[in-house]
């Protein structure tokens, strides 16, 4: 490990001791590496990091550096290569196929770059899906769903199909669904990747607004250093390693100098 990633390491322990700072997501040691022999790539290279409860840490690095992939492992959705995660306490790895799916389902909302609608269904019944997943009755399900959207500030389009949404409205959507079964960790890959200014905008002060009404703990992947900044954290994925924004050569080509939290052990 980097002399840097080291200091990144040691601080961010010292962020995580103690009550009401216990991490919520701990990594330890965490790689990935894709193909076999001459054709294998290394991913994620040891990748250590400690989420506090409540806490707002954003990723960024260019695309191909890896964020997709390390918010892949948090969620359970992929398995590493080596190195462990860990949910309250909780090893993911020890997890059953059929418990890291209760995981996902109960601890984790998940903003994709893509809205993954069903272009069908109405806005109210595309966030009430989980809910009905979960065996809650269509009515009660699709009047949580209507609440949510009011939070989000499309309770008058609940009835809209998504098909006849904005970009911006459907996100808005997105986060709601990822929201409807009260998780406690949000994970959000590229969330305003596909939106004009104005809109990514409009979402990301939705999601700063949601993190705190309802006591979030967020992990943001990014490339747009501007909106990153706005984390309490800003950490910099570059060779699989993550390091203070501020002191990765790849994220000041990006976007100029950033305000590191350089509290995480990385």
């Amino acid at each position: 490990m980097s002399e840097i990633a080291e200091a990144v390491a040691e601080e961010s322990r010292q962020l995580a001791q103690g009550g009401e700072n216990e991490p919520l997501v701990r990594i330890d040691e965490l790689t990935k590496v894709f193909g076999t022999g001459s054709s294998q790539r290394v991913v994620l290279a040891g990748v250590n990091l400690d989420v506090p409860r409540g806490d707002w840490v954003a990723v960024v690095g260019p695309s191909g550096a890896g964020k997709s992939t390390l918010l892949q492992l948090v969620a359970a959705l992929d398995t590493p290569s080596s190195g462990r995660v860990y949910f309250a306490s909780r090893a993911l790895h020890s997890l059953s196929e059929e418990q890291r799916a209760e995981f996902r389902r109960r601890s984790i909302g998940f903003v994709w770059q893509r809205h993954h609608l069903l272009a069908d269904f109405t806005a109210a019944e595309n966030v009430a899906a989980p809910l009905l997943l979960d065996g809650i009755s269509h009515r009660e399900a699709l009047r949580q769903a209507g609440e949510l959207l009011e939070q989000v500030g499309l309770g008058a389009r609940a009835g809209q199909r998504a098909s006849e949404l904005s970009g911006g409205e459907r996100q808005r959507v997105a986060i709601a669904r990822a929201l409807v079964n009260r998780p406690e960790l949000l994970l959000a890959d590229e969330p305003t990747g596909e939106l004009d200014e104005q809109n990514a905008e409009a979402v990301f002060r939705l999601m700063e607004q949601l993190h705190h009404s309802r006591r979030l703990t967020t992990i943001l992947a990014t490339h747009n250093l501007a909106l990153a900044r706005r984390s309490r954290r800003v950490l910099a994925l570059e060779h699989g390693f993550l390091v203070p924004a501020g002191e990765a050569a790849g994220a000041s080509r990006m976007a100029g100098p950033s305000e590191a939290g350089g509290k995480e052990r990385g």
